[in-house]
């Protein structure tokens, strides 16, 4: 459920280096503030080296020498240096925090963007909560990274990198003992990212399922009350949150293992460079100001060492976050196709030329949904499809604005292969209307213009509402304006498919494809609508998926679709005389009418 079968959740093959380079595209306008910030909190954290310099001094000059004047002109040194480390990371966090908000809201929209331009195939096979966790909690990670860990995994390794040297020139028998640590620390990061790597990637793709069943559950808050079923959908959410829980456990208790050895063996280094230290002061073979010196440098670099076990952690979220963005990136958008077919005189219209469909996750064994389909819609010509539940109407109208693509065949309108056309102009030329009708959180007005050119108005509204018999929207408390809310629940469901077909009519259409328009109507506004519809249809070419003779009825011919294939055309009449098929298909609805 995390992801598609498509994409592997784990990590091989892929550093963290690698992945976090990905961003370099978003980041390379702002990196001058980037380096300007780390090269400021590079210098802020090497001026909290030179603390232990002056105490060094402090210690072996005015407080051996009882210099009162000179203890307190080393406290104001002290003060004057905490001064500017505190203004230069103050400085650090102004530079970066506007430039990597912009960085987040430009991955974030071209994300959204990128989603619109992606098949309908894609959003079949993802889950909109994975998305939705792509462009809201992955994201914030990727900021997080580029505010905190990016800049301070190089301020803490220059820091790191100076004390030893400041260390080692003061006395290089204790650098040494302060050294020693090194390697098993840096086998035991290596082995954390390992591990942490997989467990990070496991818990983003597990918010991903919990935010799924959460979108859900709020949609579909109606058939889950309906039903009765609120228990077992908290039981699915609590399983998740269960699952989840346990992930987040399991990256707390490596996070705490490698801090555990993170913290103890620099503590045991320092603690033996104290001893070692503490008995060459007493040998006088070295200052008690060095001696102070050293160990101040050493608890200086506590931070940055102990720090390393969550940065490493936070840049691992920040990978897997990365490579979880790009996952969606990478999948290609619609083709524009090259195709140049010329068109020819008689083939103006709609026409499917040997058209075979088959789904593009679907077994290479398995029959095409559609098969050799060639069917002819003369220009200015109604067609009504009709066949069983399931033998793929839905799937041939999609073709025709390419929310599919053909596996073979072609399909032209008036001549001119659709692939040959930008997906802009064919579907500007072809409207459509679902048997789903969705709708979107916004004014009734809008929900029907975005069918229309922008330069439709209210002429054009209101004219798109009569047709659909939608005339209801002026009596709604704001008129057209009103919002109908997510999904246009707020309406009814024959409201809805009304201002669906208001939608697909509004911009005058040349082509209209409408998937069983009014199956949610009752039979008085139905015949109202086809009344009106049949204006509309007398000035474009349109395909109409059909179930009942009343919707037959509005098209001039009929095909009628089975096993895949286009078996039979002609008129009503003519199909109810000399196919069983369609005779057995509309004799439900024949019999209510007589």
């Amino acid at each position: 459920m995390s992801t598609p079968d498509a994409v592997t959740p784990g990590r091989a093959g892929h550093s963290t280096v690698r992945s976090l380079l990905r961003l370099w595209p978003y980041v390379r306008p702002v990196r001058t503030r980037l380096f300007s910030a780390a090269f400021v909190a590079v210098l802020a954290s090497c001026t909290g080296l030179v603390f232990p310099l002056v105490l060094k001094w402090m210690v072996d000059g005015p407080v051996a020498e009882h210099d009162a004047a000179g203890i307190w002109l080393g406290a104001l040194y002290l003060l004057l240096l905490g001064i500017a480390e505190a203004v230069l990371f103050g400085l650090r966090r102004w530079l970066v925090a506007r430039p990597l908000s912009g960085v987040e809201a430009d991955m974030r929209a071209d994300l959204y963007r990128h989603l619109q331009r992606l098949p309908v195939a894609f959003h079949d096979r993802w889950a909109s909560g994975q998305l939705l966790s792509r462009g809201t909690t992955d994201l914030m990670l990727v900021r997080q990274f580029l505010a905190f860990p990016l800049t301070f995994l190089l301020v803490n390794s220059v820091t790191i990198l100076v004390g030893v040297m400041i260390m080692l020139a003061q006395e290089w028998t204790l650098g040494l003992v302060l050294l020693a640590p090194a390697v098993p620390l840096m086998v035991v990061c290596w082995l954390f990212e390992r591990h942490y790597s997989l467990v990070a990637r496991r818990a983003q793709d597990q918010v991903g399922d919990l935010t799924t069943v959460v979108e859900e559950s709020v949609l579909g808050i109606r058939i889950i009350k309906g039903f009765g079923r609120h228990r077992s959908q908290a039981l699915a959410f609590r399983e998740l949150s269960r699952t989840l829980r346990g992930t987040e456990l399991a990256k707390a208790r490596l996070l705490a293992a490698i801090l555990t050895v993170i913290v103890t063996l620099p503590e045991l280094a320092i603690g033996a460079a104290l001893v070692l230290g503490t008995v060459q002061v007493a040998d006088g073979r070295l200052s008690a100001g060095t001696l102070v010196a050293f160990l101040s440098t050493a608890l200086a670099l506590r931070w940055p060492v102990e720090s390393i076990g969550f940065l490493l952690a936070m840049s691992q979220e920040a990978a897997t976050a990365t490579e979880r963005y790009f996952e969606v990136m990478d999948e290609q958008p619609e083709s524009t196709g090259t195709s140049t077919v010329v068109a020819r005189k008689g083939e103006g219209g709609l026409r499917f030329h040997g058209v075979q469909f088959r789904y593009p996750d679907a077994p290479a064994d398995a029959p095409p949904v559609l098969d050799r389909i060639d069917l002819h819609i003369r220009p200015g010509e109604s067609m009504a499809l009709v066949g069983a539940t399931g033998t793929g109407k839905t799937t041939l109208t999609a073709l025709v604005p390419r929310l599919h693509e053909v596996t073979a065949g072609r399909i032209t309108l008036d001549g001119e292969d659709i692939t040959a056309m930008p997906r802009e102009e064919l579907r500007a030329r072809v409207a459509v209307a679902f048997e789903e009708p969705t709708l979107f959180s916004a004014g009734v007005g809008e929900n029907v213009l975005m069918g229309a050119p922008d330069t439709a108005g209210e002429a054009d509204l209101d004219r798109a509402l009569a047709v659909a018999q939608a005339d209801f929207a002026h009596a709604l408390p704001q008129g057209t304006q009103t919002q109908v809310g997510e999904q246009g629940l707020s309406l009814s469901g024959g409201q809805r498919q009304r201002l669906a077909l208001a939608r697909a009519v509004v911009g005058r259409p040349g082509f209209l494809v409408l998937d069983d328009p009014l199956s949610a109507l009752d039979v008085h506004t139905e015949a109202a609508v086809e009344a009106a519809l049949r204006r509309v249809l007398a000035e474009t070419t349109a395909l109409i998926v059909a179930h009942r003779p009343s919707t037959v009825l509005l098209a001039d011919r009929v095909a009628l679709l089975s096993g895949g294939r286009i078996t039979a055309v002609g008129t009503h009449h003519e199909l109810l005389r000399s196919n069983a098929e369609y005779a057995h298909l509309m004799s439900g609805d024949e019999e209510a009418d007589r």
